[in-house]
């Protein structure tokens, strides 16, 4: 696979030690920005359990194949450290200075480099070297004790509010950022610790705010944006769908109960002891049409009001179709780059990088010679 140069990134270098979660998506992210990420994969894999034709996380990216236990796996890592931007790494602590590729040996290499560090706990603590998970980082931060119903266990929001919102999004930040300073005068690589716990705990500022001020109960479903709130949340209709509502501000409010034909029996919106009855009323109403016909009432109107779509069906949303928000590449759906740029449009180039596939290519644009050889399926 060739690098075309794609994004605002052109130009900029990128190892990826192989792993799972966070870092890969996070590489992908900067792959998708036109940075020439080289993933370094392990013979046997190590990845999703899911064919690597299909993990969209590698999608740009180009594949060599090391063993890092072998004896001249950490040099050729090191020899494409030293022509690297940044490296990509999330092993637990002490891991990659076993390796031999850790911070000081790789900027030994090259004082220039920005060593990103993607782990749950982070590089220190007394949960440091333990396995851990996202639902584990969401959980200790307070961040999942806010998803939910009241009075039942809280909701479980895939991996996102963990692995990829405060893990990979902060890393992402974190490496450019660095990589700023970094080109600076008189600057110098340095080693960015990019901890799920903190990303996590870091999206939760505005709400400890507000439960400083007096505005947030520290309880799920109480509150204006956990589910609380009779118009924000989510409503069945009639076909066991769902229509998500997000009608806060008065003008948007009026919209809503006018649209939905509850206006003239609704209690005041801000008579919280009538909030039982409110939603009693709209759960009504959303009973009583389908979800098409839902979204047909408040389609292009100010009532916040959109429906709730599955994964497959997002994709063929008219707003969505209408700004290419999916992509089809290699007869996969997938979301396409973002954000978007009015001089260097990123875009889906590559497919998923299979493992080892592009050694070639990338000991020529690299200059790293002794690559050659070292991996299965490698490219001319």
């Amino acid at each position: 696979m060739a690098v075309t140069g794609n994004g605002p990134l052109a130009g900029v270098r990128v190892v990826e030690l192989a792993g799972i979660g966070p870092g890969p998506f996070a590489a992908m992210l900067l792959a998708d920005l036109g940075a020439d990420v080289v993933r370094v994969d392990r013979p046997g894999g190590g990845g999703l359990a899911v064919n690597p034709v299909y993990d969209l996380t590698n999608r740009n990216k180009r594949s060599v194949l090391l063993d890092l236990k072998s004896s001249d796996g950490p040099a050729l890592v090191l020899d494409l450290v030293e022509r690297a931007d940044i490296l990509i790494e999330g092993f637990r602590p002490g891991v990659a200075e076993r390796l031999g590729v850790g911070p000081a040996d790789c900027h030994a290499r090259n004082p220039k480099l920005v060593y990103g560090r993607m782990t749950g706990w982070g590089q220190e603590g007394p949960l440091a070297h333990t396995a851990g998970h996202d639902i584990a980082y969401i959980a200790v931060t307070g961040a999942l004790g806010m998803i939910g119903n009241p009075g039942e266990p809280p909701a479980v929001p895939a991996n996102l509010v963990g692995d990829y919102a405060g893990g990979s999004l902060y890393l992402v930040i974190g490496v450019l950022a660095a990589l700023q300073h970094a080109r600076n005068p008189g600057g110098a690589g340095q080693v960015v610790d990019a901890a799920i716990v903190d990303g996590t705990a870091h999206l939760t500022a505005m709400i400890h705010g507000m439960m400083a001020a007096g505005g947030w109960q520290d309880r799920r479903g109480a509150n204006l944006l956990d589910g609380g709130c009779p118009f924000y949340g989510t409503y069945e209709t009639s076909d066991s769908q769902y229509m998500a509502v997000g009608a806060l501000e008065q003008q948007f409010y009026d919209t809503f109960t006018e649209l939905l034909g509850i206006k003239e029996q609704a209690p005041a919106r801000k008579d919280l002891a009538r909030w039982s009855e409110l939603r009693e009323a709209v759960a009504a109403r959303f009973k009583s049409r389908t979800r098409e016909e839902w979204t047909a009432v408040f389609d292009g109107t100010d009532a916040c009001v959109a429906p709730v779509l599955s994964l497959r069906e997002a994709p063929h949303h008219p707003h969505l179709a209408a700004r290419s928000t999916f992509t089809d590449f290699g007869g996969i759906t997938q979301p396409a780059p973002a954000p978007r740029f009015s001089a260097t449009p990123a875009a889906v180039t590559g497919g998923p990088a299979q493992p080892g596939a592009d050694t070639g290519s990338v000991a020529r644009d690299w200059d790293v010679p002794g690559l050659t050889g070292k991996s299965a399926g490698e490219d001319a």
